[in-house]
């Protein structure tokens, strides 16, 4: 049984040790946020584990975001600095380069062009600030691969890498949070898909699959297990040659 008050206090004791160990006392924990329920439970745990003057919020739409006001509600009621900055024009120059060297985008890129940018932006912000990225993606979707390898992929800690869906949800109700930042339905950005639309499956099936080795169905489990398999390379440190 999944014990999140527990869980919540030793993810709070856990980032005091990272920054401690790694940072100094003026050192600030950098959140990309989206108003979805990882990203708002990695600042609010990093709000309760650093104190708020520590945490910087950085929101990153790409142009027009319908749900930006949820990203800007959730500073506010954690009340912590947040800086907006708009991905939009950066995303464009880039596809107009690639395209002037003859070489044709595809949705591959499209998709995951946008998601390095916004890394670039959360290094960059943490360069001028002085700070240490927050990763915020959860077990249940670094098991299928629904992170951008060097984009939300990445970062300097991670929180949430070791938690399900619904563990996060969990950790979120445990923390105060709302419920429209806990449950706030993800969506791609791209196709207006959810990520469970996108995925084929839902998060409780997948869940369910890692904690319990259970899948009634068995083409779903196929299709797990075939991305996980596919996705390893995003996990797993970088392959490098060693000297005989």
């Amino acid at each position: 049984m999944f014990d999140s008050k527990k869980t919540k206090n030793e993810l709070v004791e856990w980032i005091k040790n990272y920054f401690n160990e790694n940072a100094t006392p003026a050192t600030k924990a950098i959140i990309g946020i989206s108003g979805g329920k990882d990203s708002s439970v990695v600042a609010a745990l990093c709000a309760e584990a650093l104190g708020k003057e520590r945490v910087l919020g950085v929101r990153m739409p790409q142009g027009v975001q319908h749900d930006i006001d949820v990203s800007r509600e959730l500073c506010k009621f954690l009340d912590i600095p947040n800086v907006e900055i708009n991905i939009k024009n950066t995303v464009n120059e880039l596809y107009t380069e690639i395209e002037k060297a003859s070489l044709e985008l595809n949705d591959i890129a499209v998709f995951n062009t946008p998601a390095r940018v916004r890394m670039t932006v959360l290094y960059a912000v943490s360069g001028v600030v002085g700070g240490r990225v927050a990763n915020t993606c959860n077990l249940s979707e670094d098991w299928v691969g629904y992170a951008t390898k060097y984009g939300d992929g990445a970062g300097d800690f991670s929180p949430l890498s070791h938690l399900t869906v619904a563990e996060v949800k969990a950790i979120g109700r445990e923390l105060g949070l709302p419920s429209m930042f806990v449950d706030k339905t993800p969506i791609d950005g791209l196709c207006g898909k959810t990520d469970e639309d996108n995925l084929g499956f839902t998060y409780e099936v997948l869940d369910r699959y890692i904690r319990e080795g259970i899948c009634e169905d068995e083409k779903i489990k196929e299709k797990i297990d075939r991305m996980y398999k596919m996705n390893l390379h995003k996990l797993n440190p970088m392959p490098a040659f060693k000297m005989s």
